[in-house]
């Protein structure tokens, strides 16, 4: 065996597979998550009757499981993703209905919804955190398949089913995970060769349909009072919204310190919801700008790792899981500044919160899983050239000498 073709297969070999600057980002924020966690997760361990040791040893379980997932997803041939899919999306379906009839309600604001499902072992499963990694794998799937059929209005309709049965189970409840859906559901739509013309009209259905079923909808109250509270901000009120602008505001440039935070010691979501917040208090904004970035250069690896990959499938799959992990930090970070109403929103491998975490990990799994078969295949093809390159037969030119008469 060659020493290139012995080089190659030895990365090959290697369990973390995929694009090595995901994993370092990855890791990155994962010690974010265990450094942030353990510093504020104490008054939220406190009110749910379990001690803050108990609570950051159970996360630490899950971001080690999750870790586990995503090293177990990239070494799958990402094509069987496509297979699986059709089965992920009944599934998030009856289990988005499941929810709806027998689901536990958490109170939100003063507003109870359903909105997990109560498994062995205490664990709070939300089925809407693995429907929004299922229906962008499943579009994908669709979007591939009918590809010599996107301009037409049926086969358009036929696509746009699913996707609205969704967000239709999921917006009753969580109007920001459903809008997430869509926002990302649009863009892949966008990217393929599809009559913009249909596009106009659906949206404008849309828009009629939204405003005429809006006043109707049971937490139609709760959406317009977290608008109006974010449009008219009362600084008096001690809320978790003012808390977190206070928290931010203390952090200055360089923070208080890693584990000095005073208002997460207040807050009952400065774990999950608001460890954004917590993070700037302790980093300042300096620590805030270099997680901002790390998103950032995640989601760049994630466009070049489309870039690159020759598959449809796997190209409109990054493309989407992407966009929903940085959308999904964006919106988290917006809110915990101040520049978004309030949404429930995780951060992405830094919060606490199981499901979401660990349905996290399976859109990176599947991310590297495409980013190992980019790479097998380039490693394939450099291998292929520099065997052929080999092979070819050189022509030797012998020099001719002239005379001094020449």
């Amino acid at each position: 065996m060659s020493p290139t073709k012995t080089n190659i297969s030895r990365k090959l070999l290697n369990p973390f597979k995929g694009d090595k600057a995901i994993w370092l980002i990855f890791t990155i924020l994962v010690i974010i998550s265990l450094v942030s966690v353990f510093s504020s997760i104490g008054y939220s361990a406190i009110i749910t009757h379990t001690t803050p040791e108990k609570a950051f040893v159970r996360h630490s379980l899950f971001v080690i499981v999750t870790f586990i997932t995503v090293i177990l997803l990239s070494n799958f041939n990402y094509r069987s993703f496509s297979n699986l899919s059709w089965f992920g999306y009944l599934l998030s379906v009856a289990l988005l209905i499941a929810v709806l009839v027998i689901g536990h309600k958490t109170n939100d604001a003063g507003s109870g919804m359903s909105r997990w499902l109560m498994l062995p072992g205490h664990i709070k499963f939300q089925p809407s955190e693995l429907a929004k990694i299922v229906v962008i794998v499943y579009l994908a799937r669709l979007l591939t398949q009918e590809k010599d059929n996107l301009k037409e209005w049926s086969t358009f309709r036929n696509i746009l089913i699913p996707i609205f049965i969704i967000i239709g189970l999921i917006v009753f409840d969580n109007l920001s995970t459903a809008l997430i859906i869509f926002v990302i559901c649009f863009i892949m739509l966008r990217l393929a060769p599809i009559n913009t013309k249909h596009w106009r009209l659906t949206i404008l259905a849309l828009i009629i349909v939204g405003a005429i079923a809006l006043p109707f909808l049971s937490r139609s109250g709760t959406w317009s009072t977290r608008v109006d509270r974010w449009l008219h901000f009362d600084r008096t009120e001690i809320s978790q919204e003012s808390m977190a602008r206070m928290a931010v505001a203390s952090g200055k440039f360089f923070g208080v310190g890693v584990g000095s935070t005073v208002q997460a010691r207040l807050m009952t979501q400065a774990n999950n919801d608001f460890i954004y917040a917590i993070i700037i208090e302790e980093t300042g904004m300096l620590g805030g700008a270099v997680v901002f970035l790390l998103y950032v250069f995640l989601y760049v690896r994630c466009i070049k790792i489309a870039l690159r990959c020759k598959g449809d499938f796997g190209r409109m799959t990054v493309i989407g899981l992407g966009t929903l992990i940085f959308i999904q930090a964006a919106i988290h970070m917006s809110v915990s500044v101040g520049a978004l109403p309030v949404t429930g929103q995780t951060l992405p491998f830094i919060s606490s919160g199981g499901t979401a975490y660990l349905c996290m990990g399976l859109a990176l799994g599947v991310i590297q899983a495409v980013a190992y078969d980019v790479n097998k295949n380039e490693a394939k093809a450099k291998l292929s050239t520099v065997a052929s390159s080999a092979e070819e037969p050189t022509d030797i030119i012998e020099p001719t000498t002239q005379t001094e008469g020449e």
